[in-house]
This record gives C-alpha cells, sequence and structure tokens, in this order.
C-alpha cells in the first residue's frame, strides 16, 4: 500500500490566508535534491517559518502553537508555479492529509492525489466561514468524509460537497498510487491480454 487509507478525517487545522502560495514557497527549489518522499516536511514553507539564523518566525500559523491537525487550509490559488512534485511530499510529510482552498493549481493537486493528500476544493464563501471559526477558536474541527464529498465544520455544522476524480477517490479510498492499482488488476489486465488478438 503507497499509503494510509483516506476515508474519513476529523481533525482541527492550521489556517494560512494567504492567496497565490506557490510551489516555491510550499518547498524552496535549494530542498529539492533528494529522491525519496522523507525529510521534505522540515523544510514545508522553509521561509516563511524559519529567520535567517534558523530560528522559528513565532507569528506564522505553523509556527503558532494554538494551531494543529492534520488539515491545512490555504487561501485561493494553492499550489501555482513550477510542477515540482515535492511540494505535495512536503505538504504529506509534515502530517497534513487534507488542504483546503478554493481553488488548486491543476498540476498540485494531481501530485497531492497521487500520494494520498486529498485536495478539498470549496466556494470562496465557505473557506471564508472555515478562516472566521477557526479564528475564533483554534479548536475547532473539520470532518472530511471522502465517500459522501463532503466537508464540514464540525461545531456548526455547515458543509459544502466537493468534487473529486472517480478514479483518485477510489485509490485514496484503498490507499493505492497507480503501480498499486495496476497491480490489484492485474488479473484482469492478463486475462484481457490473453484474449486480444494482436
Amino acid at each position: 500500500m503507497a499509503y494510509d487509507k483516506f476515508n474519513i478525517l476529523k481533525s482541527s487545522a492550521v489556517p494560512l490566508p494567504i492567496e497565490n502560495i506557490d510551489t516555491d514557497q510550499i518547498i524552496p527549489a535549494r530542498f529539492l535534491k533528494a529522491t525519496e518522499r522523507v525529510g521534505f516536511g522540515d523544510n514545508l514553507f522553509r521561509d516563511w517559518r524559519y529567520n535567517q539564523d534558523n530560528s522559528l518566525k513565532s507569528d506564522f500559523p505553523l509556527n503558532d502553537n494554538r494551531f494543529s491537525g492534520k488539515i491545512l487550509v490555504g487561501g485561493k490559488n494553492f499550489g501555482s508555479g513550477s510542477s515540482r512534485e515535492h511540494a505535495a511530499w512536503a505538504v504529506y510529510d509534515y502530517g497534513f492529509r487534507c488542504v483546503v482552498s478554493s481553488f488548486f493549481a491543476d498540476i498540485f493537486r494531481n501530485n497531492c492525489l497521487n500520494i494520498g493528500v486529498l485536495p478539498v476544493q470549496t466556494s470562496a464563501e465557505f473557506l471564508q466561514k472555515i478562516f472566521d471559526v477557526i479564528e475564533s477558536d483554534s479548536d475547532t474541527q473539520l470532518i472530511i468524509d471522502l465517500p459522501k464529498q463532503t466537508i464540514t465544520i464540525d461545531s456548526t455544522g455547515a458543509f459544502e460537497n466537493f468534487e473529486i476524480n472517480s478514479y483518485k477517490k477510489e485509490n485514496m479510498l484503498n490507499g493505492f498510487d497507480d503501480i498499486d492499482y495496476l497491480m490489484n488488476i492485474k488479473d484482469q489486465i492478463g486475462e484481457f491480454a490473453k484474449n486480444t488478438p494482436l
């Protein structure tokens, strides 16, 4: 299994109400030398999280002890810029299993889906509701229900539906990447090949 199965996630969230967060801000280019999906979380938002002397910037949300959880809530146009898959790796390696925004760059969205991070796109109005409720209560829980494709603010019951490709949804429910999926249907592939003339 490529990663943990995703079904229903109930968690507090870290708010990052900044628009147009690009992949170079998510993981700066100088940290792209590694080829395995580990260790990138240490440098997630590196230039925003740390001062030049490597001390933490206390006013950055990921360094604010009021906020925690497996859900990152970002502003509109999250993951724009270059197509580096390391950005999704950094989000996953840090411990986030879901990113919520009112708009995602397509390549970042697909990179997330390939490694088990669920990108949940909401309306701009619902995203603002999430930011507002987290600001008033940092312990606010969000419920991400993948089978029903809903995101719910637990304290108010407000919810929205979100879209996801059916193939990617099935893979996330099973914890499959593309290779796992093919291995899971290898008997069907073999049967098709045996019965298909060249």
